[in-house]
């Protein structure tokens, strides 16, 4: 059976989803970057706070929710990616059906 999700984690789940959805709506020839950035930036986040912690939890989402209203802005046709996200990348390559091989 599977375990049941929290508040926090519906509310963090769907605010990935979100960015994937932003990520999709950008022209072709930066989706890989967006949703590189979108992957890095998450993972990262996770990362660096604890799951009990739930003040910064939502201080990530609050602050997570306005870069991304930032991003869905149609005059946002690209954005930049770091050494540091590239490298990442190719050291956490799964399936990515966005990338190209």
């Amino acid at each position: 059976m599977a375990s049941r999700k929290s508040g926090l984690q519906k509310e963090v789940l769907a605010l990935y989803r979100r960015a994937l959805r932003m990520a999709s709506a950008k022209p072709p020839s930066a989706q890989p970057k967006f949703f590189l950035f979108v992957r890095f930036t998450f993972r990262q986040q996770s990362d660096s706070v604890s799951s009990r912690d739930v003040a910064a939890i939502e201080h990530l989402i609050r602050k997570g929710r306005r870069q991304i209203e930032a991003f869905e802005d149609k005059s946002v046709k690209d954005c930049w990616v770091s050494a540091e996200m590239k490298h990442w990348e190719s050291t956490h390559r799964g399936y990515t059906p966005w990338t190209q091989s």
